[in-house]
């Protein structure tokens, strides 16, 4: 397969080793080891976890997780669900069992490159269903409609959504999934923001996978657990389609890392305590960097996240976003994204999932670097 370059990670690769305020960071804050023991009853789980033969895994994820993960969903079996390599795992094999060479795809955007550029590099014919700036980054449900034709084999929807922190309210996802049988299409969720709720917002839609057979699930650790470095995420999907994803993983990772799996397990057994972890850090970043705007209001904006911890700065200075970022990061250290690796120009991702005094600490940094280069350059 001849796929483009993936322009975000190019990027992140060549900062996030190297500067000390990573505050373009999609995640939250990650766990150690130690913490996550903790939580589980640090000396059962240790002397359980040392007993693990690091011999291969079960192919599917074993039977304990895959049922602690169909347990998250309604209606949903350990047959259901094949554990991968990361969300990203779970994306690329479902885009290579669902989809063939001319079919149609309608994909959110902007997004995380892969959602769009693994369906054109198969061959389909992908059409953006776009979330603009005049709109706030809402989803337009009418462009969703003029979108879908008779070819259109499946719908990719992120929410809460990366890089904007937009939202489906339940009813706009039910009209997703209607509009999608109607034409006897899959809707794909790229549900790696799921849990994360901030504070004052609305709730947003659940898992596509509740929704009915068309409803794919993909699910991650790395996000709202912080615990990126498992390499765990999953898909919920039928039977049929898990058992195809299975077969296609034979020629790619086979199966998950049994520590993996492990410690996975005991994850999603603890899921509530990591999730007040998650919203504590989530919450007091939240909060800085409103007041951070607040105080800088003639030289950055934004439309406030509804959910997850992302969302894009506006900023008002004659300078690219790839310019400006890579300035922050020689020169103070901080490593915004930027929008131009989604299709914005004048913007930069944040991420609010940081260590709380690293994130204070870096927005003071990257507000000096963007008030010289206003001096320098002046507004946009």
């Amino acid at each position: 397969m001849k796929i483009e370059t993936f322009a975000l990670e190019r990027w992140m690769t060549r900062w996030e080793t190297v500067v000390r305020y990573d505050l373009a960071e999609s995640g939250i804050k990650p766990m150690t080891v130690d913490e996550l023991l903790t939580l589980a009853g640090r000396d059962a789980a240790l002397e359980r976890m040392l007993g693990i033969s690091l011999g291969y895994s079960e192919a599917r994820g074993t039977v304990e997780l895959r049922g602690l993960l169909a347990a998250l969903y309604r209606d949903v079996t350990p047959d259901e669900i094949l554990v991968t390599t990361g969300a990203i795992e779970a994306n690329f094999l479902l885009f290579n069992v669902l989809l063939n060479p001319g079919d149609h795809i309608i994909v959110v955007d902007p997004a995380y490159q892969q959602l769009q550029s693994v369906p054109k590099a198969i061959g389909c014919d992908v059409s953006l269903w776009k979330l603009r700036p005049e709109n706030d980054f809402r989803y337009d449900l009418d462009e969703l409609e003029a979108l879908v034709n008779v070819r259109t084999r499946l719908i990719v929807i992120n929410t809460p959504h990366n890089p904007t922190g937009s939202v489906l309210t339940p009813v706009e996802q039910e009209r997703v999934f209607a509009i999608a049988e109607r034409v006897g299409a899959h809707v794909m969720g790229d549900e790696a923001y799921r849990w994360l709720t901030l504070p004052g917002r609305e709730p947003f839609a659940g898992p596509v996978r509740d929704l009915g057979e068309r409803g794919i699930s993909v699910g991650t650790l790395s996000k709202p657990f912080g615990l990126p470095g498992l390499r765990i995420g999953w898909i919920a999907a039928t039977p049929e389609i898990v058992r195809a994803c299975w077969s296609q993983r034979d020629y790619i990772s086979l199966s998950p890392g049994k520590l993996n799996d492990y410690l996975a397990t005991l994850a999603i057994q603890q899921r509530e305590a990591i999730f007040a972890r998650t919203q504590k850090i989530a919450s007091e970043n939240l909060a800085t960097l409103e007041q951070w705007i607040h105080e800088r209001e003639d030289l950055v904006s934004w439309v406030p996240s509804r959910g997850g911890l992302l969302g894009l700065l506006r900023y008002d200075i004659d300078v690219p976003s790839m310019e400006l970022a890579d300035r922050l990061a020689s020169e103070a250290s901080v490593m915004l994204a930027p929008g131009a690796a989604f299709g914005y120009e004048h913007f930069l991702r944040i991420g609010i999932g940081g260590d709380p005094a690293v994130f204070r600490e870096g927005l003071g940094r990257a507000a000096s670097v963007l008030e010289a280069a206003r001096s320098e350059v002046g507004p946009a």
